[in-house]
């Protein structure tokens, strides 16, 4: 089969030829139809993930979308999501024509789901959903900010927090020539722009001069970000995070936590179920069908794939790189 395949980490994948994959009982062989580039398969592939430095060659691909061939549970021609351990652990994930996954990991596709669209969404909206609903606990009626609110999990992040009752949510990233722009078109309320030269304070003040407090503060880039969003959450209120794009540690005031018994939690898809997995899919499923979210992202074929994969890592690319297999 053709595949994307890591010969060498912190080099892109490139073009080949890869043995088909046989599937074992209890295991779907999937013919693969879109698979997005993702900051985790970037992460894995550099070798210097917390999951340890992977054995190459392999085809990187945390997740994709396809048909099913051969499974014990689902019948053939079935569409599904699927996720890998393309990184993580050895094996092939799904850039590639072909992967074998595990029976219990497929998430079948809702009538009328464009499947590079939920290729685009995948984990990063499962991330979202799960940070807002699982963990942070939104109640209608809430104040929300989203930090790093240009990326996937961000954007989807403000839709998400407006469908599930938010009575405000608001925006924060780097500017760049969509970022405010989309934070109106996705509904939020207020845009705040973090700068390259903000301290704590300064950008807590910007924060609260767009937002006042908020309730839950949505987190993926911890730094510097997560420490002045924290200065602007309301008593009870609580701060998740799931990610460090913008820093490994953040200072936060225990006086501040501990007066207003302020929360900061962490969060992590690997922490999921397969129920709740396959909850927060149905539901973005749902919501891609109902014309309720959207993410941007740009397709490549899977002759492109290495150009995809250097301009994602670039931060080149409008939104989230997907590659169409078939």
């Amino acid at each position: 089969m053709r595949a994307a395949v890591l010969e060498v980490c912190g080099e892109p994948p490139v073009v080949g030829q890869r043995p088909d994959p046989s599937r074992r009982d209890g295991e779907a062989l999937v013919a693969v139809v879109a698979a997005p580039v993702t900051p985790l398969d970037l992460l894995c592939a550099s070798g210097t993930s917390y999951f340890g430095r992977p054995q190459t060659p392999y085809v990187p691909g945390v997740q994709g979308v396809g048909v099913v061939e051969e499974s014990t549970r689902h019948p053939a021609g079935t569409w599904v999501w699927f996720p890998t351990v393309a990184g993580m652990a050895p094996g092939d994930g799904s850039l590639a024509e072909l992967v074998v996954v595990p029976d219990g990991d497929l998430v079948p596709l809702e009538s009328g789901v464009d499947p590079r669209q939920l290729a685009a969404l995948g984990l990063s909206a499962v991330a979202a959903w799960g940070a807002l609903v699982l963990r942070g606990g939104l109640v209608p009626g809430e104040r929300v900010l989203v930090l790093g609110s240009s990326g996937v999990v961000g954007s989807v992040a403000l839709q998400l927090a407006r469908l599930h009752g938010a009575a405000r949510t608001y925006a924060a990233a780097r500017p760049s020539r969509h970022a405010e722009a989309d934070a109106g078109r996705l509904g939020a309320d207020g845009f705040v722009p973090i700068l390259a030269d903000d301290d704590i304070a300064t950008l807590a003040e910007r924060i609260g001069s767009v937002a006042g407090e908020v309730d839950l503060v949505i987190d993926p880039l911890c730094g510097l970000p997560s420490a002045a969003a924290l200065l602007r959450l309301a008593p009870c209120g609580r701060l998740v995070n799931l990610g460090s794009s913008a820093g490994e540690t953040a200072v936060y005031s225990s006086a501040h936590l501990r007066s207003g018994s302020r929360a900061v939690l962490g969060y992590t898809n690997n922490d999921l179920t397969e129920e709740q997995r396959a909850d927060g899919l149905t539901e973005i499923q749902r919501r891609l069908v109902a014309g309720e979210l959207t993410a941007r992202s740009e397709t490549f074929t899977l002759d492109d794939a290495t150009t995809a994969w250097r301009r994602q890592r670039a931060g080149d690319v409008d939104g989230r790189a997907v590659i169409a297999v078939r």
